[in-house]
């Protein structure tokens, strides 16, 4: 017959022994120790300065002092000296909520059970029958593996949801998904209930759609809009300040009129006037000046334009007179400027007269 047990060598009282006592308590003291076993540290190398009857150490691979020899045993202070046992494998020891099992050379933190097809899983929260995952936390993060990273979410039909709604005490303020159809759609709400779509995408199509209006304060670019100043190209996005395609409207038909590179960047139409007369200009480059002023009997008189020309326009003049004699105005020295002006008589001689004058050209 074996004198101790198989799994724990605690001592088997023997026939006929005597002081039987000190056989059942040695027994009992080591049950005491490994039964529930706690320790006070794992890993211990140095003995403490003072240690309670009962308190134990699970050792590391070299200990010193007292401990010297014992590597990997359980060190514990029982009746005022250390007793050393030897762990097997399997064994648990706990250190507070460190649970830990020792494997045949150190101790270690249990495997996890397998956690394929389990009902649910709550971090730091509870999980129920729709919210399967949950998690309470301030961030959750979803990093690659070496290269890309998907998030999936898959429905069952396309009448089903697959979105991520985002919500304020619980109240729904705004989702993103295909909720209902396999169109892509961002919806908002002010209360959880009522819900107006800001954007949708066609599946088919990829058209883009904004049913309750869209308001851009950026530039617009791309081949779906003007892209010059001349560009009519049918179809594409007008852009302010697209010159020959501008959409003219009675805000801007009447003003200051310019160009650049040939193509009007201003009004239709431009008048003004001044102590030269009067003149109009518009965006194709056309102006006329008109004025009327006295022709002089002794020399010529300058007419100087209101408005400059790009170069010598064509100057006419009606003598205003109820005088029956025949005059004939003329006009020399025509600059872009201005033009020097007479009227003479039938019989070849100046005469003073009132001329109304017009003068056509371009002013670009």
């Amino acid at each position: 017959m074996s004198q101790s047990t198989a799994r724990h060598a605690l001592p088997f009282i023997q026939p006929a022994q005597a002081q039987k006592h000190v056989t059942h308590n040695e027994a009992l003291e080591q049950l005491d120790l490994l039964v529930q076993l706690t320790v006070e540290a794992f890993d211990a190398s140095t003995p403490p300065g003072a240690a309670e009857d009962g308190q134990i150490w699970a050792l590391g691979p070299a200990p010193e002092g007292v401990w010297n020899g014992q590597g990997g045993r359980l060190a514990a202070w029982v009746n005022g000296a250390w007793i050393f046992v030897t762990p097997h494998m399997g064994w648990r020891a706990s250190l507070g909520t460190d649970l830990r099992v020792w494997s045949g050379s150190d101790w270690r933190a249990p495997d996890l059970p397998d956690l394929q097809n389990i009902d649910g899983l709550g971090i730091q929260t509870n999980f129920d029958a729709t919210n399967r995952l949950a998690v309470a936390s301030e961030a959750t993060l979803l990093t690659h593996d070496g290269a890309g990273h998907q998030l999936k979410i898959n429905k069952n039909e396309a009448t089903d949801t697959a979105s991520l709604l985002f919500q304020t005490g619980w109240s729904g303020r705004a989702e993103m998904g295909t909720a209902g159809n396999d169109g892509f759609a961002i919806k908002v709400s002010a209360n959880g209930s009522a819900w107006h779509y800001a954007l949708l995408a066609n599946s088919t199509t990829g058209a883009l759609s904004a049913p309750n209006g869209l308001t851009v304060t950026g530039n617009i670019s791309g081949s779906a809009v003007t892209q010059s100043a001349t560009d009519t190209t049918p179809g594409r996005l007008l852009t302010t300040q697209a010159g020959a395609a501008q959409a003219y409207r009675r805000g801007n038909i009447l003003g200051t009129v310019s160009q650049s590179g040939g193509a009007p960047t201003g009004a239709v139409i431009q008048r003004g006037s001044n102590s030269n007369g009067e003149f109009v200009r518009f965006a194709d480059g056309t102006q006329i000046c008109t004025h009327g002023l006295n022709s002089n009997s002794s020399g010529e008189v300058t007419w100087t334009y209101p408005a400059g020309f790009v170069s010598s326009p064509r100057v006419v003049g009606t003598p205003n007179s109820s005088n029956p004699i025949l005059f004939a105005p003329r006009f020399t020295a025509r600059t872009h400027t201005s033009v020097d002006m007479s009227v003479f008589r039938s019989n070849d001689t100046r005469t003073a007269v009132f001329v109304e004058t017009q003068a056509i050209g371009r002013w670009f």
